[in-house]
């Protein structure tokens, strides 16, 4: 049997994740309070910044940038897009 989450981003029950999905205290919270569903969401948004700040992700200050967005999305009240992105 899945377990379930009051999801903070779905705001309602939804299937959670398996397993935490990042490490340290942050992967705890994301782990306790978001959905598979909603993980998914980030994800995407994740692309999106990487694709959109060319970022590299084995790079430190491209992963600090990374975790605080992450942070933001979940449970700051989002992350924003680049004012510059346009959606294809």
């Amino acid at each position: 049997m899945s377990r379930t989450v009051n999801c903070i981003i779905l705001q309602k029950e939804s299937e959670g994740l398996d397993f935490a999905p990042y490490p340290g205290e942050l992967g705890q919270r994301i782990y306790e309070n978001v959905s598979k569903e909603a993980w998914q969401r980030w994800l995407g948004h994740q692309t999106m910044l990487i694709n959109e700040y060319r970022l590299t992700p084995i790079e430190p200050e491209a992963r600090k940038f990374l975790e605080a967005e992450m942070e933001k999305f979940f449970f700051a009240g989002g992350s924003a897009k680049p004012q510059e992105y346009v959606p294809k």
